[in-house]
């Protein structure tokens, strides 16, 4: 039903969009009929439009992968450099959340592990929406930093690193089969922000899938069953995340090409100083504007990565 209900507003939009041209040629033959330039202002509206929907119409196109309609699972992880990465990554979720706020989308962070003196050492988050995964997949990667350290006492320039991982969730156990003689559970105590109920009850949960290594933590909801609940969505999203890459690996392989989405494969610059400039290595894509970025506004990078995919 919902493939169908899709297929029906696929044609309606084309339907739509099909009256609007024919509507706007009709228009444009009687100016010209008339002589009429008074509706040159109606006319350019009218195109406007058009091109606005059709543009919009071919970035959804790159939303068409088997799981980009999904939530998505956004891990950060500060690199190498103490405090001036874990500041880094704390401003990257900082910019990831006010990114889904200001398009609709719900977060919920999973886990977080506080930095030493500022910032954040690895964070977990679902952001929840329609095409939340397709949206954020193009941020996978290491993100790069230069700037004016605000935390070196003769303001010295420092570089710093951030990995982003973007997992598709699982849309349930029938897609990952997890044998419980597989996983370790511990339990500990949180630590960081919770309320005091949270610090002296053990309610956090380590699971460690034994077959893969694969370990994941949640410490933030007040109850140690939240916390397994919310544990177990990562571990399966992870194991899922790791049988497409392995498919991914196959294929790869049989193409003789094979890229990878780790420390080494820096995506994008953010260069605060000796001049302000954000820029993706992959589509070439650039801004002087990194306030507004820093602050959400990351539609264009998305945009330019998911439109250079089907070119």
């Amino acid at each position: 039903m919902v493939y169908l209900s899709g297929l029906r507003d696929s044609v309606y939009f084309w339907e739509k969009i099909e009256e609007r041209i024919i509507s706007t040629i009709e228009l444009l033959e009687l100016a010209i009929e008339e002589d009429d330039d008074s509706l040159a202002q109606s006319l350019d509206n009218d195109i406007t439009i058009i091109e606005k929907e059709l543009e919009h119409r071919e970035f959804l196109l790159t939303l068409s992968g088997e799981h980009d309609e999904r939530n998505a699972i956004l891990a950060i992880h500060a690199g190498a450099g103490g405090t001036e990465s874990q500041d880094w990554a704390q401003m990257l979720l900082r910019m990831y959340i006010r990114w889904a706020e200001g398009n609709g989308f719900k977060t919920d962070i999973f886990d977080l592990s506080q930095g030493d003196e500022a910032g954040v050492k690895s964070v977990t988050v679902n952001i929840v929406g329609k095409f939340a995964y397709g949206n954020l997949k193009s941020e996978i990667g290491v993100h790069r930093l230069v700037r004016l350290s605000p935390f070196d006492a003769d303001h010295a320039r420092h570089t710093s690193f951030a990995l982003v991982e973007v997992l598709p969730e699982s849309e349930g156990n029938a897609e990952v089969t997890i044998n419980n003689d597989d996983i370790r559970i511990d339990v500990y105590r949180a630590s960081g922000h919770g309320g005091q109920s949270v610090q002296k009850n053990s309610t956090a949960i380590r699971i460690t899938h034994i077959p893969t290594n694969i370990v994941v933590t949640c410490q933030n909801e007040r109850s140690q069953f939240q916390n397994k609940e919310l544990a177990m969505k990562v571990l399966r999203a992870r194991l899922m995340d790791l049988e497409l890459k392995n498919i991914a690996e196959q294929q790869s392989k049989l193409k003789g090409e094979h890229v990878s989405a780790e420390w080494g494969n820096q995506i994008r610059s953010y260069v605060l100083h000796p001049y302000r400039m954000i820029k993706d290595h992959r589509t070439g894509h650039e801004t002087s504007n990194t306030d507004d970025v820093l602050d959400g506004d990351i539609g264009q990078f998305l945009k330019s990565y998911l439109l250079s995919t089907i070119k």
